[in-house]
């Protein structure tokens, strides 16, 4: 079922939105060579509790972490640990959110880790303009396909391969609310987006193949091939005027281009 929020409840969202955008950017800027993903972790927690929120991941199915850090062939799941350590050239996406009210904020980004090559910044590139794509869809009379069909045919016509195992969803006061939100699908298929709607929009590109392979640990998922994956995400409230990001600080601004 999925739960329409009223104005004011996408009004008190946009808190947990805030503090969940806040860490992520300022967890990004401590990426670097020689870091670990558990102090990453650490200080997310730390910048979450700081802020008033409480770690929105931790505990979550029995998750250990307060963010996901997934590195290089790594899609989703990861998790953070005193061994390992980034090095030049890497990427790393950060899953991270914050509870706060009962709400929840979820957001990820994926940072290179000081220089990439030209391959794979192109990678993060074209990820985020997927995201961006995926949100603008998000509008009232628009269906749920028109988001998928948005973020894949950017993807695909990179030579991209779309994750379809591991998808979007609806957001709320639980983390993952109904619908699904897959980043693949055809214009004017799926349910119709209505005004109250609120949704989690996060591609998952690999520079390889699509298909996936699940790690023994039951929560770190993989490319197939071993090729490097990237990782976007905000939420975001179907309003009446069109799309309302909620995971976002004030005076965000989109890049240009994207």
């Amino acid at each position: 079922m999925i739960i329409k929020k009223s104005p004011a409840e996408i009004e008190a969202m946009k808190e947990a939105g805030r503090i969940s955008a806040k860490v992520l950017r300022e967890v990004g800027t401590r990426v670097e060579p020689g870091v670990s993903t558990l102090e990453l972790d650490r200080l997310a927690e730390t910048l979450i509790r700081l802020e008033g929120g409480i770690p929105a991941f931790k505990g979550y199915g029995g998750f250990p972490g307060s963010i996901c850090a997934s590195v290089n062939d790594q899609i989703v799941h990861g998790i953070p640990a005193a061994d390992v350590i980034l090095k030049e050239g890497d990427i790393i996406s950060i899953d991270t959110g914050a509870t706060v009210d009962g709400w929840v904020g979820d957001n990820a980004w994926t940072f290179p880790v000081g220089n990439v090559s030209p391959e794979v910044k192109k990678l993060l590139d074209v990820t985020e303009k997927c995201m961006w794509a995926g949100l603008d869809a998000a509008r009232p009379g628009n269906h749920l396909g028109d988001i998928g069909f948005a973020v894949q045919s950017i993807a695909e016509a990179e030579g991209y391969g779309v994750v379809r195992e591991y998808v979007g969803h609806g957001i709320g006061r639980n983390m993952h609310e109904d619908p699904n939100v897959p980043n693949y699908g055809r214009r004017h298929h799926g349910i119709l987006l209505e005004p109250g709607m609120v949704l989690a929009i996060e591609p998952m590109i690999n520079m390889g193949t699509h298909k996936t392979r699940q790690m023994p640990d039951g929560w770190l998922v993989c490319t197939r091939d071993g090729k490097p994956s990237a990782h976007f995400e905000k939420a975001v409230a179907i309003t009446e005027e069109g799309p309302v990001v909620l995971t976002t600080e004030p005076n965000f601004k989109r890049p240009v281009g994207k």
